[in-house]
């Protein structure tokens, strides 16, 4: 199969520890099955997905600038906690030319008021949440229908 693209998800802050912690909001999955399940519909859909993690918002900035430089075409992101607060995030989003899906295991306008504003939703060419687990293979699949139409974020 041909690789259609190189698409890079992150997580943030806490993501590693689905079907281990707060079970009736995020589900049973495993972040480690999660993972296996994104790839899966990456290799699906001729895409690469390099599906990563971290509690540091310095490594998520790092990450998404080396795709600014060119390594991915595509971004997915569930950046948890750091989605309401982080401008430092959003800024990086921003430099990012190519489509950027915002991802959310739970539906965050169901949820506490605090979280009814993503600051990431600026850079964001969609958003999926509310779906759990599925909502990351959907973003996948959305993120294989944009780059096959050439979408740019902002398109």
């Amino acid at each position: 199969m041909t690789i259609a693209g190189k698409i890079l998800f992150l997580n943030g802050p806490n993501a590693n520890l689905y079907g281990h912690q707060n079970v009736g909001v995020y589900g049973a999955e495993t972040f480690e099955s999660l993972g296996e399940r994104v790839r899966a519909a990456g290799r699906l859909h001729g895409l690469e997905v390099d599906f990563r993690q971290s509690n540091s918002e310095g490594v998520l900035i790092d990450w998404v600038q080396e795709a600014v430089k060119g390594a991915f075409d595509g971004i997915c992101i569930n950046a948890a906690g750091l989605t309401y607060t982080s401008i430092a995030l959003l800024d990086a989003l921003l430099a990012f030319p190519g489509p950027i899906l915002e991802v959310h295991m739970s539906n965050i306008f169901k949820r506490e008021p605090f979280r009814h504003h993503s600051y990431i939703s600026k850079a964001a060419t969609g958003m999926i949440c509310g779906l759990g687990g599925n909502g990351y293979v959907l973003a996948v699949q959305a993120m294989a229908q944009l780059l096959a139409e050439g979408k740019e974020k902002n398109a």
